[in-house]
């Protein structure tokens, strides 16, 4: 029988609700996968500024809570902004280099942060229209450098995890603080955690499929806190302590402070963020057959800075999509956006309960280092994937981009002092290799292999994408 020409169309995929038996577990099993990454960032800027549990815990929860409200933006949409696309937000990791510098400077600190993210944030609603105009300067060969430099930079942070903190602590001996050993760095007990929590990921990632394969990292995690429960290594005196339920209140921490170099150096991690987002956004349109257009690109980015002024406001972070999530919608073929908007309910309930913030604190550094390892190894791998779309053997010129630019990114990690003798305000941008890789990247990509147009560089950026997403 024939559709009348009055049929209803049926509806897209994207927009369709699955049954209320399983939107819940399609949405549970998106924020496990997200869970792990979103909690890293702030629980490594609380314990780089030395925060006590408490806040600690309190920075966990509010990003939780931004996470939800990001995402609930940008799936659900909102006038102007919102890709409508499945797509779960979390805290990016290219801001977390940058963050740490500015931690590492009294005069900046945590406040200072947050005027960084907050000003960002509105700069990616300005640029939002725009942004998709500097992609021809974001070649594959450009992201996949920075992006591996990226896992590279933080593979430092999972590596002193796994030791059990920094190698060296500040302690204050006659009245004059001095840096000395950290007893607590490299003992047996703590490296074997750390070990253990990594093998139980690889047993997981070798022997399980589907679902449980995909939250790997997370049982590991608490494998791991299971044994050092055991070993008498967690302790849960603040997780009884903390309430059940509090409300999280914008500068909780107080009034953010601005500074021009910082801000300067967020701007370019959200240009940089924003590229990335929309190669995600093309690599997601091809994964759920929605063809995504200009109107579209433009609302979804505006989306991300949207979400970063957010995260500003309420004592958090940049925030990005999630890569992982845009990749799980490849392996389970759900492309509802409303799992997406139910996962971002799940995140603002979660960031709500203050015991779930405490508990994620509780958890030791040894613990994390072993689910570090894979994270930010995974991170680099990525970057790595990405690059394998591009052409080395036609255009030697490539080699020398990646080369330079991964040279100029290990500066800060392999030689802290090699820029100290330049002005101090250009230390927060001279110490993150992941912004002097993305200058140099981009420099020298204009220098050899000129400027693609746009419609080229959206190809290219869609199928690297696509690629990386689909393995």
């Amino acid at each position: 029988m024939t559709s009348s020409p009055h049929s209803i169309a049926p509806l897209d995929p994207v927009d369709q609700k699955p049954p209320a038996s399983q939107l819940l577990p399609l949405a549970l099993q998106h924020v496990l996968v997200m869970y792990a990454g979103a909690v890293a960032v702030p629980l490594i800027v609380g314990r780089a500024l030395s925060l006590s549990p408490e806040e600690v815990a309190f920075l966990i929860s509010a990003d939780l809570f931004a996470c939800g409200i990001a995402t609930l933006i940008q799936s659900w949409g909102m006038p102007g902004a919102g890709i409508r696309l499945p797509v779960m937000m979390g805290v990016t990791f290219a801001s977390l280099g940058p963050m740490l510098s500015m931690a590492n400077a009294p005069e900046i600190g945590l406040l200072g942060i947050f005027g960084s993210v907050i000003v960002a944030g509105l700069f990616g609603i300005i640029i939002a229209p725009f942004i998709s105009r500097l992609l021809p300067l974001f070649p594959p060969v450009v992201t996949g450098t920075i992006i591996l430099v990226i896992g590279i930079s933080l593979m430092r942070v999972g590596i002193n995890w796994a030791g059990g903190g920094q190698p060296t602590i500040t302690k204050v001996v006659d009245g004059v603080p001095g840096a000395f050993p950290n007893p607590a760095y490299g003992q047996l007990q703590g490296l074997g955690i750390a070990l253990f929590v990594l093998l139980v990921i690889l047993a997981l990632l070798k022997w399980t499929t589907g679902f449980l394969r995909n939250i790997a990292v997370l049982v590991g995690i608490v494998a791991g806190c299971v044994l050092a429960s055991l070993l008498g290594l967690m302790h849960f005196e603040k997780v009884g302590q903390a309430a059940w339920v509090d409300i999280i209140v914008p500068f909780h921490f107080g009034m953010p402070q601005f500074h021009l170099i910082p801000s300067i150096t967020m701007c370019i991690v959200m240009i940089v963020v924003m590229i990335e987002s929309l190669g995600m956004f093309l690599a997601l349109g091809e994964l759920t057959g929605r063809r995504v257009d200009k109107e579209a690109l433009k609302k979804g980015l505006r989306a991300d800075g949207l979400g970063t002024l957010i995260g500003g406001l309420f004592n958090t972070f940049p925030y990005t999509s999630f890569s992982q999530n845009v990749g799980l919608v490849g392996v389970t073929g759900v492309r509802s956006r409303w799992v997406t908007v139910t996962g971002g309910a799940i995140l603002i309930v979660l960031g709500l309960l203050p015991k779930m913030a405490a508990l994620v604190e509780a958890v030791p550094q040894v613990v994390l280092g072993g689910a570090g390892l894979v994270m930010f190894g995974m991170v680099a791998a990525t970057g790595a994937r990405i690059l394998a779309t591009v052409d080395f053997k036609g255009n030697a010129n490539n080699l020398f981009i990646v080369a330079i630019a991964v040279g100029f990114g290990m500066i800060p990690i392999v030689a802290p002092a090699f820029f100290k003798a330049l002005p101090h305000d250009l230390h927060p941008l001279l110490e993150s290799g992941i912004l002097l890789s993305a200058i140099v990247s981009v420099a020298l990509n204009a220098f050899f292999n000129g400027v693609k147009s746009i419609e080229e560089a959206s190809t290219e950026a869609a199928g690297a994408a696509a690629a990386v997403e689909h393995g």
